[in-house]
């Protein structure tokens, strides 16, 4: 047993592991070598690289248990900038000396057990030495577990603390040990790093780690010696590598690598000296970002006195700007921006006071001390609000830079708060909204990332909130609603929830735009605490007592909080009971949107709608554009992990015909992250009041009284409540609310009486045309900060890498107008005196724009810079200068400018990026490096580019490329090395001459970077690229003086040209021999040789879809002469709309699962509409064939051939055969078709010979020693009756140049307009004709659009194929079909087939390509009647255009009809009742409160067809009705006269007229469009602003057709008959005729409710006849009754309805429509 247990404890004791923790000794000085190096870097190495290296002796004395002391000695800083390994590191002695004297002193630091503790630190020393040593110590940072050699941990760092896996090899027969240790630097629970400007970037905490574009590790070596004493460390080394994408690409990345080298040199005995001052403890391990002055991503500067540099900095960037270096300028700029942050408030004020008064500084400097975003700069800016030294539109331009670049602190939130209660803010109510709004979102970002934000600082939102509710002040309430939607904390959820009455029943009151913005308010919310806003707008959301634009306002948060699969289902199931389609319609297509969605962060948001939509059926797929929808666009690049969606957001009210409230957004994704990048809305409300005839006393007359006494009788009824005309819209910018506008009908006013006195615009208008008359001058200068977005991590060196991006724009405007009119504004100026003024114009404006964006990778601290920087650089310069003389009387126009003198830089874009070395000791001697080698290719210079530019005829355009530059040897390899290290190297110019005005255009583009070694984006990017547009002079025979543009109008249009035919003519004295002025004209234009060359070629273009060869069919193949001019009988090609002459084009048809999804059948084709097709028999030529049954009022259809092979017929050809087109069919059937387009372009008819022209313009150069030279236009038109012509001519004003422009477009009948456009010498080079046609496709009504090009220049073409090439993939996106087969080389055709109003059919034909689909819906309904013969006879009224337009316009007009016992309502609702005699309904009325009429209808007694309808308008009652088989009127109960029509007198209109059988009644101003009365038929047609206003028998209009049986108390009746009855009007029952009123009735039969005896009575009232009388007519009405216990006290007296009570039975019960009153109880 003992020798058991011996055993035991020698394993025991072999086993034990021994510690690996390093040890100092005391006593003991460790002298260590150290060296860090950090390159910058793409992964290819023979591009320019940037880097420092620190090399020091560093010494480490161990003073207690835990305390250590640590001494840098002999630091050494050297900077690297060229190409590694060959350029060397270059020291940097001055900086070395300024770092040693930090870096020399002692620092004291806890170490224990390998694991670094508290560091102390001089206190006077800057962070970045104390950094430089945690770089140091971090090495020492080793984790030992004693019964491990291979585990993981989370281990803390410099970089935070960081997932570490540790692996351990002993060795301990040499008593040595190595330890391996690596950081996953993107799996951290605690990491070190800042982010400055992305406070509205959001991340995605879910998103797995391969979306990061910055990824980063770091690995550890550590070799240990251990013995008796101990373990000592003998070397440490590091290795981190950060990679970072931009764009996401796996092969285009930088790279920074940092390396570490700790040895031990060796020991000695002295310890080292405790330390003579202070030490102050700086923290642990982790890296301390610097609290001072941050340097931005800009070139270094040294501060040593911020006011005088300020104030030359300011100088130079005024003067830089004055000289037209906008660049310099904005350089300075930013460096002002970057002093401003180092400034103190007073050198601020010192500053401002210098330049208070000099115009030209102070949008320089308010701008930049916006931009600098510092706690003093910011202070400053109150005070000089508060002593009202910024005017109202500086203050507006300044206030919101301020609030969105102040860094949110205690300090600068303490100034915002002073802000809302400044009373210079509070009395312009434009910077009180911004300074609210800003309050806000700084708010947002200062409690970004803090659980709970301060109650303090919410608490002035609150308090406006409170107020504006206790005053009722609607503009403030939605203020304080939006600021706190900008906070968007939690903390203001019961705050926004008393504006909402679906939990405050005072919030009922208010009107719906606050419950809308409400539930806005809570969008920003729902990132903190999604869940609880997701349970509070799913409650809105089925409220249905709310506004339906309220939830749909509640939808679009809810789906925000991304709901999960079991609520998106519950929503989905509610849509199937939802009594609004209007909120159903805008749910569904929500969550089909959705659904459809590839963005990977809503991916489970995507899948659960994908899941939920599949609950409901097809109907709410079909609803039409009257209701309210979800667009979205959306795409997402998984190479790039990049995307972005657009949604709009369209929700109609029921009082509108149109979306009222639009929101429109754009949203990105990037790698991880999701940004709002913008947000616009617009809101309306009651807008038709304002398009209305207005100020009518409709509350006067006498029918608003009837109608309030009448609601009395109508049990439950209620007016709308009033709506005043608004229209209101906001704009967010990054998520965050910047500015909104209510405009209302008062403030309308305001404005209009503020500028003038008067609510009248006529004054508006003399007084612009003062304003113009005094002239316009000044400069106008807005620089601004556009961004500062920087990611900052540390390195294991303790230096910071930062990806840094800040932009500057600067915009300028120079303007010096002056205006002169004639005669001048009198006192009694009218607006028509304008036509008979004449205006002098000389105007000078000069606008300019520039953007400077810089972007860095690398080393950014205030005392050195290292690594990469893009440089990219926007400008845009015009000068616009000219004279101008307008002539209203003589409708003339005279504009005259001076020619390009000086080559000018219109617009340009530049980009290059360098590695760069910056240190603070040396700022002037920065060292910056291309990225490529130098030496290797010759710069790129502006006289390379130098070649042979276009000609001065128009329209030839030449193209050039360097071939000097790129040999094709070099191209092909043979000087690949040369190649590899220099860059590819691209240039191209684009010139354009107009050598007749003097000037050319010319496009060059400059391109060298490094896409040769990695096709990425990073690639292209690094490297140099220029894009510029120049304007320059062109040298020509005779100087031009000036360039002169002359549009003549009306009768003055032919002496015009003929004038300045003369004026350069040489002949000027000789005596013309053509005496009248069209013979004149023709000779000047030429027109004689057009027509001669036009007649030559009319037979050859007759035939232009036959007689192309096989030869001849590429795309957009351009056709020989000898092609052309080929005789009739080779028309062997294919057929003119799609031939397949060949197998290799005969390809299966390309079905796209694009956004609609059909199925169809392949053996049977494609039908061109998506109705069930059924066997039958036919009398025509295909008897055999399948028919389809389309929509009632449509033909039937073929069914057999596939929708792109049948063949349009226009409506003017009355063959009816070859309706299919067959490929053994010629082509003659479609050749027919094709000769009015042929004939288009060759008519020789010239306008000239019997027209004036209409117009007439001249641009001409106009020259010192020679005739002018230029263009000249000449517009003829002829509008006959039954024919429309317009001809457009253009020439040279100069006699030997045949070029010519011809365009000609006619209407041949009503059914066919067909134009063309020839130019080139004669008209004769270029032609291209099109024509649209209406006619049938398939039987079905159609219309064609067709174009063919005979010939066109080679630019067109190529853009043409450039085009041709995206349709593909555009049209597999849209989800069309497509096929691909041979039609006409010269030739595309679009039909669109009219398969139902709400339904159309498309084919595309293009030469080589056929686009397809059908039953595409319509936004709106297109009436037609397709079954009507089309008839051939010419139209005699062109209206017929205007009358298409307001058939359409008509159709959406609301119609009621009553036929017999047919109604047929507003919303298109048909149903049968049976109207009880003698009782009047109400069968429309308003019920808006201005109650405008009443139309009320009765069935007669005598006849079940016939009705009586008794109509009551203003003053006027008026009764229409049938006696003697003769139709009646009377008005105000006197019989009309016979002759009709009948005009009223009062303020609104009203007519009666006969029509057709019966009467018309037209009241437009009352809101009744057109009613109808023939004894049989009533049909009311109501005006479009009465949509939602209406109640009665005839419904609301408003589109809800599931809510259609609405009794007056807004009760939703169970069946039609209960449904008409509610709409009786009751009578006095012994004076009139009907003896009927509606009553709670009891139900008979016993109830058991709840297993307990009940009695119950009905919600709504029962039609009974009155007491005395009896029923001799019952119908079973279904009704819902209220159930209370048999014993309750409820009973029949005294309750006129229940309808307020539950109902918990429906039952059916007898209501009576006929009465027999025998013993009827009547005073004498």
């Amino acid at each position: 047993m003992k020798a058991l247990i011996l055993a035991l404890v020698f394993a025991l004791v072999e086993g034990q592991k021994q510690d690996l923790e390093p040890v100092f000794h005391m006593g003991k000085t460790y002298l260590f070598s150290y060296e860090t190096i950090i390159l910058h870097e793409l992964t290819d190495r023979s591009l320019a690289t940037a880097g420092v290296r620190l090399t020091s002796k560093v010494e480490i004395s161990r003073v207690s248990h835990s305390d250590h002391l640590l001494q840098i000695r002999s630091p050494k800083l050297e900077e690297h900038n060229g190409f590694w390994p060959t350029d060397p590191f270059i020291p940097s002695s001055k900086l070395s000396e300024t770092i040693a004297a930090c870096l020399s002193q002692t620092f004291k630091f806890e170490y224990t057990e390998g694991r670094v503790g508290s560091i102390f630190a001089p206190e006077d020393c800057p962070i970045l030495c104390t950094n430089l040593v945690r770089g140091v110590l971090n090495m020492l940072q080793i984790t030992i577990k004693k019964s491990q050699n291979v585990y993981e941990l989370q281990e803390a760092g410099i970089e935070g603390i960081c997932h570490t896996r540790y692996v351990i090899q002993d060795d301990s027969k040499n008593n040595r040990a190595t330890i391996s240790k690596s950081k996953d630097l993107t799996d951290c629970q605690d990491k070190a790093v800042k982010n400055l400007g992305m406070a509205y970037i959001r991340p995605c905490p879910t998103c797995p780690l391969k979306a990061r574009n910055v990824k980063g590790t770091v690995t550890f070596t550590y070799k240990m010696k251990y013995d008796d004493s101990g373990v000592s460390l003998t070397s440490a080394m590091s290795d981190q590598v950060y990679q970072i994408s931009p764009f996401n690409e796996p092969n285009g990345a930088a790279v920074m690598e940092a390396r570490q080298e700790l040895s031990l040199v060796g020991t000695k005995r002295p310890p080292i000296s405790a330390p003579t001052s202070q030490l102050q403890k700086q923290g642990s391990l982790r890296y301390h970002f610097s609290g001072e002055l941050l340097q931005m991503p800009i070139p270094l500067i040294r501060i040593k006195n911020p006011d005088l540099q300020l104030t030359e900095t300011l100088w130079q960037l005024v003067q830089n700007n004055e000289k037209g270096d906008t660049k310099e300028a904005s350089a300075k700029f930013l460096q002002m921006v970057q002093l401003f942050r180092a400034a103190t408030l007073d050198q601020i004020e010192s500053l401002w006071l210098q330049f208070v008064n000099e115009l030209p500084y102070r949008p320089w400097f308010l701008s930049a001390i916006c931009a600098a975003g510092a706690t003093d700069t910011f202070r400053f800016l109150k005070q000089k609000i508060h002593d009202e030294k910024l005017n109202i539109w500086e203050a507006a331009v300044t206030l919101p830079l301020a609030f969105h670049f102040v860094t949110p602190n205690k300090q600068t939130l303490e100034i915002a708060s002073t802000f809302l209660t400044c009373p210079q803010i509070q009395k312009v109510l434009m910077h009180r909204i911004i300074v609210y709004l800003g309050y806000g979102s700084m708010v947002n970002k200062h409690c970004a990332q803090a659980l709970l934000c301060p109650n303090e600082l919410l608490q002035p939102l609150h308090d406006l909130a409170t107020e504006a509710t206790s005053k009722g002040d609607v503009k403030d309430m939605s203020l304080a609603l939006k600021a706190i939607g900008n906070a968007g904390e939690p903390a203001s959820m019961k705050r926004i929830l008393k504006f909402l009455p679906t939990f405050s029943s005072a919030a009922a009151s208010l009107p719906n735009r606050i419950h809308a913005d409400a539930v806005l308010a809570l969008r920003k919310i729902a990132r903190k605490d999604p869940a609880k806003v997701r349970e509070i707008t799913l409650q809105v959301f089925m409220d249905s007592t709310l506004a339906p634009t309220v939830r749909m306002v509640a939808c679009v948060v809810l789906f925000e909080t991304k709901p999960a699969l079991p609520t998106v289902s519950a929503l989905a199931s509610s849509l199937l009971t939802e009594p609004s389609l209007q909120v159903a319609s805008f749910a569904y297509s929500h969550m089909k949107a959705l659904a459809a969605g590839r963005i990977p962060q809503l991916y489970k948001l995507s899948a659960a709608c994908n899941i939920a939509i599949k609950l409901l059926g097809p109907r709410l797929d079909r609803l039409s554009y009257r209701y309210s929808k979800v667009i979205q666009i959306s795409d997402y690049s998984f190479q790039y992990q990049a995307g972005a969606i657009w949604r709009a957001y369209l929700m109609n009210s029921p009082s509108t015909m149109f979306p009222s409230d639009i929101i429109t957004k754009v949203r990105g994704y990037y790698a991880d992250t999701a940004t709002d990048i913008i947000e616009v809305a617009f809101r309306s409300q009651s807008l038709t009041k304002l398009m209305r005839r207005q100020n009518i006393p409709f509350a006067e007359y006498d029918t608003y009284k009837t109608l309030k006494e009448l609601g009395k009788s109508l049990l439950g009824w209620k007016e709308l409540p009033p709506e005043d005309p608004l229209v209101s819209a906001y704009i967010k910018v990054l998520g965050q609310e910047i500015a909104f506008v209510d405009i209302d009908k008062d403030a309308i006013q305001q404005m209009m009486t503020s500028l003038t006195g008067s609510s009248d615009w006529q004054p508006v208008v003399k007084k612009m045309l003062e304003e113009v008359q005094r002239g316009i001058s000044g400069r106008w200068t807005l620089p601004v900060l556009v961004g500062e977005m920087r990611h900052i991590v540390p390195t294991v060196a303790g230096l910071p890498l930062e990806l840094g991006l800040c932009g500057a724009t600067v915009a300028q405007a120079a303007a010096d107008v002056d205006v002169k009119v004639s005669p001048p504004v009198s006192d009694n100026f009218r607006p028509f005196q304008l036509w008979e003024t004449k205006m002098d114009i000389h105007a000078d404006i000069r606008p300019k724009a520039y953007f400077h964006m810089i972007a860095m990778m690398g080393i950014n601290t205030q005392y050195l810079q290292s690594g990469f920087e893009f440089h990219a650089e926007f400008s845009a310069n015009s000068t616009m200068k000219f004279d101008a003389r307008i002539n209203m009387k003589e409708k003339n126009l005279k504009i005259e400018t001076l020619p390009c003198h000086q080559e000018v830089e219109l617009a340009a874009v530049r980009s290059e990026v360098y590695a760069i070395s910056r240190n603070m000791e040396e700022v002037d001697s920065e060292k910056k490096s291309h990225i490529f080698p130098k030496g290797e290719i010759p710069n790129i210079s502006d006289q390379l580019l130098q070649t042979t530019e276009g000609s001065s005829k128009p329209g030839s355009w030449k193209q050039s490329s360097i071939p000097n530059m790129i040999s094709k040897g070099y191209r092909q390899g043979s000087e690949e090395a040369h190649h590899n290290s220099a860059g590819r190297f691209y240039a191209r110019r684009f010139c354009k001459k107009f050598e007749s005005l003097g000037c050319s255009t010319c496009l060059t583009l400059k391109s060298h970077n490094s896409d040769f070694l990695r096709n990425t984006y990073l690639h292209k990017l690094y490297g140099e690229f220029e894009a510029k547009i120049i304007l320059k002079p062109v040298h020509t025979d005779a100087d031009i003086d000036k360039i002169q543009l002359e549009v003549q109008a009306g009768s003055k249009a032919a002496s015009k040209i003929i004038e300045v035919s003369r004026s350069g003519s040489k002949e000027e004295g000789e005596t013309s021999p053509y005496e009248d002025i069209q013979a004149k004209l023709k000779k000047i234009l030429g027109i004689e040789n057009v027509f001669t060359a036009s007649n030559k070629t009319r037979r050859r273009t007759k035939r232009i879809n036959r007689e192309y060869g096989t030869a001849d069919t590429g795309l957009w193949a351009e056709p020989s002469t000898a092609h052309i001019s080929s005789s009739s009988s080779s028309s062997t090609a294919s057929s003119a709309d799609g031939r397949e002459p060949g197998n290799h084009h005969s390809k299966d048809e390309i079905r796209q699962s694009g956004k609609k999804h059909r199925s169809k059948s392949s053996s049977s084709g494609s039908s061109a509409s998506s109705k069930a097709c059924s066997s039958s028999s036919s009398s025509q030529e295909h008897s055999g064939d399948r028919h389809c049954s389309g929509d009632s009022e449509y033909s039937d259809q073929q069914a057999n051939p596939p929708v792109y092979q049948l063949l349009f017929k226009p409506a003017d050809e009355q063959d009816t055969r070859g309706e299919i087109l067959n490929i053994s069919i010629s082509s003659s059937s479609s050749s027919a078709s094709d000769e009015d387009i042929s004939t288009a372009i060759s008519q020789p008819k010239f306008l000239g010979d019997s027209k004036p022209p209409i117009l007439a313009a001249v641009l001409r150069a106009i020259h010192r020693n020679k005739q002018p030279t230029g263009l000249q236009l000449v517009l003829y038109t002829d509008t006959q009756p039954k024919r429309w012509r317009i001809q457009v001519f253009g020439s040279s004003i100069t006699g030997p140049s045949r070029w010519k422009l011809c365009a000609d477009a006619s209407v041949i009948n009503y059914r066919k307009v067909s134009g063309s456009l020839k130019w080139g010498k004669d008209c004769q080079d270029y032609q291209v004709a099109t024509q649209i046609a209406t006619g049938q496709f398939a039987a079905y009504p159609a219309m064609q659009m067709k174009l063919e090009w005979l010939k066109v220049p080679s630019i067109i073409r190529t853009t043409a194929r450039w085009f041709y090439s995206f349709l593909p993939g555009a049209a597999y996106l849209l989800g069309f079909s497509q096929r691909q087969q041979l039609g006409p080389s010269h030739q595309a055709t679009l039909v669109m087939a009219l398969t139902s109003p709400r339904t159309c059919d498309v084919v595309f034909k293009l030469p080589e390509l056929t686009i397809y689909d059908t039953a595409i819906s319509l936004p709106l309904p297109v009436p037609s009647h397709p079954a009507t013969p089309i008839s051939t006879s010419p139209s005699s009224d062109w209206k017929v255009f205007f009358q298409a337009t307001l058939s359409i316009i008509e159709s959406l007009k609301g119609r009621c009809t009553v036929f017999q016992n047919k109604i047929t309502t507003f919303n298109g609702v048909e149903f049968y009742y049976s109207m009880p005699a003698n009782c009047y309904h109400v069968l429309v009325q308003d019920c808006s409160p201005e109650l405008k009429f009443l139309v009320m209808v009765k069935r007669l007694e005598k006849s079940a067809d016939l009705t009586a309808i008794n109509v009551r308008l203003a003053s006027h009652v008026i009764d229409m009705y049938v006696s003697n088989g003769l139709i009646q009127l009377k008005i105000n109960g006197v019989q009309a006269p016979r002759d009709l029509p009948y005009t009223s007198n009062s303020d609104a209109s009203m007519l009666i007229s006969s029509e057709k059988k019966g009467l018309t009644l037209k009241a437009p101003d009352y809101g009744i469009d057109k009613l109808y009365y023939d004894g049989h038929r009533v049909e009311i047609q109501a005006a479009f602003w009465m949509a939602g206003k209406t109640c009665g028998i005839c419904g609301k209009y408003d589109a809800e057709i599931d809510r259609e049986y609405q009794t007056p108390s807004g009760y939703l009746a169970k069946d039609a008959v209960s449904f008409g009855h509610s709409w009786i009007i009751s009578e006095d029952p012994c004076a009139g005729a009907c003896k009927l009123q509606r009553q709670i009735v009891k139900s008979e039969k016993p109830v058991s409710f709840e297993k307990t005896a009940a009695k119950c009575f009905s919600v709504e009232p029962v039609l009974r006849c009155v007491k005395g009388c009896s029923a001799t007519e019952t119908v079973p009405v279904s009704v819902g009754f209220h159930c209370v216990p048999a014993d309750s006290a409820l009973s029949l007296d005294g309750q006129p309805r229940l309808d307020q009570k539950s109902e918990d039975v429906v039952s059916s019960v007898s209501a009576h429509t006929a009465c027999s009153c025998r013993q009827q109880a009547c005073p004498a």
